[in-house]
């Protein structure tokens, strides 16, 4: 078939796009005739072109050869090359494979002989990085890039014109009903040809309403994971390339977006909802109207949907090309995830992605309440939402939670309870769960305390009437009755008016009333919260049929910009887009959504999240009393009196402060004040708090990029003795403490001795990382040694933590002069304390008097009295023993099988897991363990990064965490990190 110049594909005359069969000798011989390069050719997958890589002798990539498949005519990939240079001149830096030319200008390309006829051949830009394609997830910053690099092709194309773009191609949306119904023979299976058929069909009339009104275009229509490629140097996969401009035509505009949507539901773990930060990416840089955003979602089903019909027919006329055939399964999952929820779910979510969602339905008043016998005030209405009173002390975990307090509210009277309309139940979250319950009630449900009629709230007509169901038509809405014991009074197709009886219902009944619109999808009863939205567009709330109130959907503005707004953004929080959190029980955290968390961070609450003992505690003394420690009374003596037990001679002597930061400041002030030397050693890479002292000795980098150059003179640092990637690692880690005590004895000989030795007794912002054997005594003897006194930070692992030992220090067999321990005293109350010698303590007195107005109150006192006996009685410190090591050993295991896990430190519930790129040279791997944190949170899971490179992933989790609990850690890790690539 001779090219003309302006002869373009028309896809229902050709009806089968076999791909030029070109060997890679052919392709080398070509270019070496045709483009006069010598170089060895490997073949490039695609659907229906030849392409080739061209390597030089030495290796170096010369350039792609495409060879175009013969039905396309000479003024198409002129077009396609036009595109390419408009969006390489409108985005300089977005990546884009252009066509190589001659010195003159003129384009390296050619029309060759193939076994199929005349093709065109060309030469095209190499773009290095890879492509985005394969199982990998995709992160929400990827998937954004996606949506981004979709606007600029978009909107760089926009005014572009030119006779190439007319073309009749099976992949241009516009003829997508035409395409499925001519190759949805090849689908042999008659259940999914029937399943792709009806999604196209019900996408097609959706399309249609609004197709009169859709944006029409040049569109590269092919920007999917295979066609993005990554940035060079980029540890994550963010792409900033294009490739493959094979598909450009004009077509609505939409549609480059629903492409490349579309191609992002075959990655792992990734689910519908995931790919809207595409979306709101594309809208903020080239703004959806209302049309197309009610086309977005039908458009992805009908790609879907001639992915899985082409890629068949594909197969069947081209068995030989393996791209082709390799593509089976992904389209077909593309096509399921596609339609895995309603398209008007999914398009109230576009809207809501952009803006545009819609206000809730609100159905019309009844004439009549729908239970006749039983008003509205004696309807006990439940509360079973993540901050309700009624989820305390863990009631959330058990199985009959409803039931339970429907039963005692009837109990106490009333004539029946509900339950609220589109409020996140927390009793239905599911704990140690990779995926989010469905906790949003689309309906209300109705325990019967007693006989009741159901009738007709107004007029309307019977559509349904079966036993346990009828559906009567108000309004706009169909309201549905759902109940075992219903016995309907009615027949389909009777008119009712208000006040006729609809169903007797016997005491005890158990009735979910729910609310959709006409002509809408079946509705769950529950859905999952990221999906609400989309959900209860399609509804209404009920309770007003009962003379309820409704469930207000309102809030007052965004919490997080009215956190940005008043509270100092130097005081970050978690995530990008945090869960808002506001209850926790033991070692789960719990959000408003009704999602549980589990909770490996929190050091701060070692008995566990709401200890009902503590809680009981400080109502008790706030009921009695709270003052200041200059007052008289028990539970402070008794408080400093067990604390003071704890540790070794001659610690004996206890001040209260309220944090952690406050003891390290307070103990350096003791050592320095005791010993009359002003100047402080510190370790470098350490994080002890925020006040003047304990910033001062602070060197994390993480917590201020430029510790090391802002100390005060009388602050010095030594070298951390990170025995895994300090300067010293494994046997050779032994140097450091005579190095720390070289550094001790040069200061003495300066004539500036240490008065204080401040460091963690085991390596913490390092991500728990053992200091080597015996050197905490070296370096504390070197102090002494010269009148200096030894400081303990024990603020993260005292109490317990380490499991074999209570203290830090016992680790290292070694007594500190004063030891400053924090976090875990107060299980999440403020509250920390400095233990010393008396000797030391009375030295203060030369620098004045001490006072902590809430240090040592009766509540502080009591809630650090009762910490320490949960510790005791629950014994947590042999859990973080027994739990701990099973935690640490899965972590171990899991090292064998991704390559990314360098080591795990640590001991009992303190632990690291260090995350590297290299096992040899050991570079940190920060961004993908700022990834694998968020995909983490995804699957349920809170993990936070630490140490100066933040690829540490800190395990500190309260000390009550079970064995089922972190080996749903360690299950979740691998499958994350299966999930991103890093297994082997």
């Amino acid at each position: 078939m001779p090219h003309t110049e302006h002869r373009t594909i028309d896809f229902f005359a050709q009806n089968a796009l076999p791909a030029p069969r070109t060997t890679s000798a052919e392709a080398e011989l070509m270019a070496a005739e045709v483009f006069d390069i010598d170089a060895h050719a490997e073949p490039l997958g695609s659907q229906q072109d030849a392409n080739f890589l061209l390597r030089d002798g030495n290796g170096a990539v010369a350039a792609v050869l495409k060879i175009a498949n013969p039905a396309f005519g000479l003024v198409e990939i002129e077009a396609q090359d036009t595109a390419a240079d408009l969006i390489a001149a409108a985005y300089p830096d977005l990546r884009v494979a252009t066509v190589l030319r001659h010195p003159d200008g003129r384009p390296r390309r050619t029309t060759v002989d193939t076994d199929s006829g005349p093709a065109v051949a060309r030469l095209l830009r190499h773009l290095p990085g890879g492509a985005l394609s394969g199982p990998r997830h995709l992160s929400p910053g990827t998937v954004a890039a996606m949506g981004t690099i979709a606007a600029e092709v978009s909107t760089a194309l926009r005014e572009f014109r030119h006779p190439g773009l007319d073309r009749v191609l099976q992949w241009d949306l516009r003829h997508a009903d035409r395409v499925v119904t001519a190759l949805a023979g090849h689908i042999d299976e008659p259940e999914r040809r029937a399943a792709v058929q009806v999604a196209t069909a019900e996408a097609w009339g959706r399309i249609q309403d609004v197709a009169d009104v859709l944006p029409q275009q040049a569109v590269h229509l092919d920007l999917t994971d295979d066609n993005l490629i990554r940035r060079t140097g980029s540890r994550l996969p963010i792409p900033d390339g294009i490739i493959d401009f094979g598909d450009l035509t004009k077509s609505w505009a939409i549609g480059e977006l629903a492409v490349s949507l579309s191609s992002m539901l075959h990655h792992d773990g990734v689910e519908p909802h995931h790919v809207l930060p595409a979306a709101r990416a594309f809208h903020a840089l080239r703004p959806l109207s209302a049309a197309e955003a009610e086309a977005l979602w039908p458009l992805v089903v009908l790609r879907a949907a001639g992915l899985v019909v082409s890629g068949r027919q594909q197969a069947a006329v081209d068995a030989d090309n393996t791209y082709a055939t390799a593509a089976l399964d992904r389209e077909w999952r593309i096509f399921e995830q596609a339609v895995s929820l309603p398209q008007q779910v999914m398009t109230q979510l576009v809207r809501g992605a952009i803006g545009l969602a819609d206000s809730p339905a609100v159905a019309d008043a009844p004439e009549l309440p729908l239970l006749c016998d039983i008003s509205a005030d004696r309807i006990a209405v439940l509360d079973l939402a993540t901050d309700s009173d009624s989820m305390d002390a863990g009631v959330w975990l058990d199985t009959d939670t409803e039931e339970a307090l429907s039963a005692t509210a009837l109990a106490n009277g009333a004539d029946a309870t509900a339950t609220r309309y589109a409020q996140a139940r927390l009793d239905l979250a599911p704990a140690l769960s990779t995926r989010s319950g469905a906790t949003v009630p689309t309906g209300i449900d109705v325990r019967l305390g007693r006989e009741a009629v159901l009738q007709a709230p107004g007029g309307g007509e019977v559509l349904a009437a079966t036993a346990g169901l009828v559906e009567i038509t108000h309004g706009p809405f169909v309201l549905s009755v759902s109940c075992t014991e219903i016995v309907p009074l009615v027949v389909p197709g009777v008119k009712v008016r208000a006040g006729d009886d609809l169903v007797h219902l016997p005491a005890g009944s158990r009735v979910h009333f729910a609310l959709r619109t006409s002509g809408g999808p079946a509705v769950p009863p529950l859905v999952r919260p990221e999906y609400a939205a989309g959900w209860l567009s399609l509804t209404a709330d009920p309770a007003p049929l009962l003379g309820l109130a409704p469930t207000e959907r309102t809030e007052r503005g965004d919490l997080l910009e009215r956190r940005g707004a008043v509270f100092a953004t130097a005081q970050e929080h978690y995530y990008a887009e945090p869960p808002r959190i506001e209850r926790g029980w033991r070692h789960h955290l719990l959000s408003t959504d009704a999602r549980a968390y589990l909770d490996i961070v929190n050091n701060v609450t070692p008995l566990g999240h709401a200890h009902p003992h503590v809680e009981r505690g400080v109502a008790r003394q706030l009921r009695r009393l709270n003052t200041n420690s200059r007052f008289h009374y028990a539970s402070l003596v008794e408080f400093t009196e067990r604390l003071a037990a704890l540790l070794p001679d001659p610690l004996d002597t206890v001040f209260l402060v309220n944090s952690g930061s406050e003891a390290v400041d307070l103990g350096i002030r003791l050592a320095t004040g005791a010993s009359g030397q002003p100047d402080v050693v510190a370790l470098r890479e350490a994080y002890h708090g925020w006040t003047y002292a304990s910033d001062a000795v602070s060197t994390s980098l993480q917590d201020n990029p430029n510790a090391l150059a802002t100390r005060p003179s009388w602050v010095h640092t030594v070298d951390s003795p990170n025995s895994y990637r300090g300067r010293h690692r494994g046997p050779d880690s032994r140097h450091y403490a005579p190095e720390a005590v070289a550094a001790i004895d040069a200061l003495a000989a300066a004539g500036r001795p240490t008065g204080a030795f401040i460091g963690e007794t085991f390596y913490g912002n390092a991500g728990g990382v053992a200091l080597p054997d015996g050197y905490l005594s070296e370096v504390y003897a070197a102090v002494r040694r010269h009148g200096g006194l030894a400081v303990a930070d024990e603020v993260q692992v005292g109490y317990g933590r380490l499991g074999h030992w209570f203290w830090g220090f016992e680790q290292q067999q070694a007594v500190p002069d004063i030891v400053c321990v924090a976090k875990a005293m107060g299980n999440g109350h403020p509250l920390g304390a400095v233990i010393t010698s008396k000797a030391v303590a009375e030295r203060y007195r030369d620098q004045g008097y001490f006072f902590s107005s809430t240090g040592g109150s009766p509540l502080s006192s009591v809630v650090g009295l009762t910490v320490l006996d949960a510790l005791r009685d629950e014994d947590l410190q042999g859990n973080a023993v027994r739990v701990g090591g099973r935690l640490k050993s899965r972590l171990q295991a899991l090292a064998d099988r991704h390559p990314l896990i360098g080591a795990v430190h640590g001991s009992g519930l303190y632990l690291g897991l260090e995350l590297v790129r290299d096992q040899d040279t050991l570079e940190p791997a920060t961004e993908e363990t700022a990834e694998l944190c968020d995909r983490m949170l995804d699957l349920g899971v809170i993990v936070q990064p630490t140490g100066d490179h933040l690829n540490i992933l800190k395990i500190k989790p309260p000390l009550c965490i079970d064995a089922d609990a972190v080996d749903f850690f360690a299950d979740t890790l691998d499958l994350a990190l299966t999930q991103l690539g890093h297994a082997e």
